[in-house]
């Protein structure tokens, strides 16, 4: 598994376990970076989680206009956080291509979410793709 691969894995841990037990997600990353008894935070998951935090509002957004038929609440929470991961990597990440965001996103739902979550997770990501020029021009 590449490094970044590792890290957006790490950042859905982070995310995922910060909603499952009602905890601020940047207090569970500076856990995670305190301690031995889980795998190392690297930097790459460490922005990945600040940066949805810091833009929640705006993704929780655009998954909203963009999740035909679904609320944000009513998502899967793995694929709530990975689409927030993948939003966040769209608009905020300029290093990292479009395709690769997406693809990124929809293998760890292949291999960590229901059936449907890949399909699902590309759709959503394909659409807010198709205007993220726009998008990334108003932030």
């Amino acid at each position: 598994m590449r490094a970044r691969t590792k890290a957006r894995k790490r950042a859905l841990d982070i995310l995922f376990e910060s909603e499952a037990r009602g905890d601020d997600p940047l207090a569970v990353l500076v856990q995670r970076r305190e301690t031995d008894d889980a795998p190392p935070v690297s930097d790459y998951a460490g922005m990945l989680v600040e940066g949805v935090v810091a833009h929640r509002e705006r993704i929780d957004q655009l998954l909203t206009e963009h999740a035909e038929g679904w609320t944000v609440a009513r998502m899967p929470a793995v694929d709530r956080a990975l689409l927030r991961i993948g939003v966040f990597e769209l608009l905020w990440v300029d290093e990292i291509d479009d395709p690769v965001a997406i693809t990124e996103a929809v293998e760890l739902a292949r291999t960590l979410s229901t059936d449907d979550s890949p399909r699902f997770l590309n759709g959503v990501l394909g659409r807010i793709a198709d205007i993220a020029e726009q998008l990334r021009a108003t932030r």
